[in-house]
């Protein structure tokens, strides 16, 4: 399991909504999550 780096909710790595940044995935647990961490994904990935 990982955790939604915006609402911290526990997310399953099969997520379909999931972010590459910086060698790293980041899976959410929604649309908005994503489109949350996409338009600012420096504050999120420091989590």
């Amino acid at each position: 399991m990982e955790y939604d780096p915006v609402c911290n909710m526990k997310v399953s790595k099969d997520s379909k909504f999931h972010s590459d940044f910086q060698g790293r995935t980041f899976y959410f647990c929604c649309e908005g999550c994503k489109s949350e961490f996409d338009s600012n994904p420096i504050k999120y990935s420091r989590k």
